[in-house]
């Protein structure tokens, strides 16, 4: 009679400890973002950003050399996780150079995170065949990410406007065209 009761008992408890945080989930060993009401566009008011930690790893394109989000600290910056295996972010790529082409000359850059690519090779091919000219960081087992924590990073592609403090302005779990994101870098470039 007590191990029938021990499993509904548990999936109760399990439940009620899930609904404990608003937006988020909190288990034994990691803070687990869950988006409020299935939002895939997340915007943060200005009093509501927080500073992101280090995010820094080596280049995609060159193992030598390191590439640092605070790198780009005073421009408005369009992170972009992805990886060449993800069929999304084929499409989203070429999207993303036309905002470094446009709004590069207003102080935006676009840095990517390589993501579960454990050979480099794939990956460059990717950005050779497309043509991109932002940078990207090559991180297979995406430790970058811990940076992120509190906010959606369980998708990929996701993208992150970080404003011109470092600070997380909006948050995207979907493929983007260039104009999905005009109207809030516009509104970032002018803060």
């Amino acid at each position: 009679m007590l191990r029938k009761l021990a499993a509904p008992l548990a999936l109760l408890l399990a439940l009620t400890a899930c609904s404990a945080e608003k937006g988020a989930v909190a288990n034994d060993t990691e803070f687990v973002f869950v988006s409020p009401g299935g939002k895939t566009d997340i915007t943060y008011a200005e009093p509501d950003r927080k500073p992101l930690a280090q995010v820094a790893g080596p280049s995609l394109m060159d193992p030598d050399k390191q590439i640092a989000l605070s790198d780009y600290r005073g421009k408005v910056v369009v992170l972009n996780v992805w990886g060449q295996w993800c069929g999304p972010c084929r499409t989203e790529a070429p999207e993303l150079e036309n905002v470094q082409e446009t709004y590069g000359p207003k102080g935006v850059q676009v840095l990517g995170i390589n993501f579960r690519d454990n050979d480099r090779q794939a990956p460059q091919d990717f950005v050779t065949d497309r043509r991109l000219t932002y940078p990207s960081i090559f991180d297979p087992p995406g430790r970058t990410l811990l940076a992120l924590k509190g906010y959606p990073r369980a998708v990929v592609p996701a993208t992150f406007l970080i404003d011109k403090q470092g600070r997380v302005a909006a948050a995207y779990m979907r493929d983007l065209l260039a104009s999905d994101l005009t109207g809030e870098l516009d509104k970032l470039v002018a803060e």
